[in-house]
């Protein structure tokens, strides 16, 4: 369990330290601050063709060695994917050794890169029908994956005068929006309803997911320059909003593997995938079960506990964004917990919750995140530990890569002073997750006392919107 563990730890750290370096490593994965109600399709369910990342590769094109001077498009994309991105490696993740011991665990009849089940998130797999004569699952995560197969715009994107809208128009992934590119994202790094890491998964040897949007971009090499034309063409970048529009995404998609009878159970159990892990994997000897839960409904011995640890990001993003909404995903999550219980219709309650979740990703999309609503929910964020709700590992790690990813969009945009002692304090906030069998809720609410009383002592920078 440990080190399944360790991976999201890893991003942690560096995002931290983003904090204090004076760029950010991936500025801006930029997006207009609007979503669509209607899930456009992802890449891999389009029935366009996918013509392959050759097509992206040429010096004319992406793969120049360096950056063209007074363009707008840097033109060496290709390069920085297939030498620095870690998604072109992923289907070669499928050929070690712990990929191999997954497939024979499983009982798969094909090796890991050659099984769906794993080329699905390790690779961009739409089907052979849709796959060109140079597309190769041997690419990994391509272009393509994240944009949209290339049929219909690969052409009309380079002529001058096309506009983004335009692109589009023509099968353009809108990875510049906040809400699809949640979607998008999330269908690897959460799940969908077409591809989910199990428990059975896990228990074959998967790692365990730990995802948080804004923190995962941040991370990644950054393959474009945000400036005016950039602005000009998709819009400001608000990392806030997409930290806080995977929150509320991830809610509403748990919701929906909860009451899927193809998702939601395994056999005759429930998808433990759902649950927190540590409520199950600990030593006999600890009794870690307490009668009040993490967000004050009654718990029962006994019962594994779902995971809330999104839920209660959701809850404080909200607090400032909507307190009503707040409490109404209180008395949501809580009628959740008791249906698990057996106290109530799960369905009912989870539908209910969830449709709460995809509003609230709306109202945060059109939200205006001035530096009053940026403090208040890094202190929500804060207070919810404070109020002991973070007893769980998963809550905890949550938090402060929430945290992290807030203040960080504040330093970007010149409204953080005193970098220097908030980096300190998001140091000492990780020191109590560096080992998750370990973990101490005491030690790591005594922790968020202390950063507290740094984010209390920070000055009020000049309000400026952030829309």
């Amino acid at each position: 369990m440990r080190n399944r563990s360790r991976a999201p730890l890893g991003f942690l750290i560096l995002a931290g330290a983003i904090l204090v370096s004076a760029p950010i490593l991936l500025a801006a994965q930029q997006g207009r601050d609007t979503g669509a109600s209607r899930p456009r399709p992802l890449p891999y369910e389009t029935r366009d063709k996918t013509l392959g990342v050759v097509t992206c590769a040429s010096s004319l094109c992406h793969g120049s060695m360096v950056e063209w001077k007074d363009a707008h498009i840097l033109q060496n994309e290709y390069i920085t994917w297939s030498r620095v991105d870690k998604h072109a490696r992923a289907t070669l993740v499928l050929l070690n050794a712990q990929s191999r011991k997954i497939a024979k665990n499983l009982g798969l009849s094909d090796p890991a890169e050659k099984s769906k089940i794993c080329l699905d998130c390790h690779a961009h797999n739409p089907g052979s029908a849709s796959m060109g004569t140079r597309a190769k699952l041997s690419d990994g995560v391509t272009c393509e994956a994240c944009h949209g197969p290339a049929e219909r715009w690969v052409a009309s994107h380079a002529v001058p005068g096309a506009t983004h809208a335009q692109n589009i128009a023509h099968g353009l992934y809108p990875t510049d929006q906040p809400i699809p590119r949640a979607r998008l994202c999330m269908s690897c790094h959460f799940g969908n309803a077409d591809r989910f890491v199990t428990h059975r998964l896990m228990g074959a040897g998967h790692p365990r997911l730990s995802f948080k949007l804004e923190t995962f971009s941040q991370i990644g090499p950054s393959h474009f320059r945000v400036d005016a034309d950039y602005e000009a063409r998709k819009g400001k970048w608000n990392g806030a909003k997409v930290w806080a529009i995977g929150q509320a995404l991830a809610v509403a998609e748990t919701m929906k593997v909860l009451t899927d009878p193809n998702r939601g159970r395994d056999g005759l159990f429930p998808e433990f995938v759902l649950f927190d892990c540590y409520a199950c994997h600990h030593p006999m000897s600890e009794k870690k079960w307490t009668s009040s839960g993490s967000f004050g409904g009654r718990s029962a011995p006994g019962l594994a506990r779902l995971n809330d640890s999104n839920m209660l990001m959701l809850r404080a993003i909200m607090h400032v964004v909507d307190p009503p909404v707040a409490e109404e995903i209180s008395a949501r999550v809580v009628a959740v917990h008791r249906a698990i219980a057996g106290e109530g219709a799960l369905a009912t309650s989870a539908q209910a919750l969830g449709a709460v979740a995809e509003q609230a990703a709306e109202t945060i999309a059109s939200h205006r995140f001035d530096d009053s609503a940026l403090r208040g929910v890094a202190l929500a964020l804060v207070d919810e530990g404070l109020a002991g709700h973070y007893k769980d590992y998963a809550a905890a790690e949550q938090s402060v890569m929430a945290v992290g990813s807030v203040l960080n969009y504040m330093r970007s945009q010149g409204l953080l002073a005193n970098v220097r002692s908030v980096n300190q304090g998001l140091a000492r906030l990780r020191d109590p997750l560096s080992n998750d069998e370990n973990y101490q809720p005491a030690e790591f609410q005594k922790r968020l006392q202390e950063f507290r009383t740094i984010l209390e002592g920070l000055p009020a920078s000049p309000q400026v919107s952030h829309d």
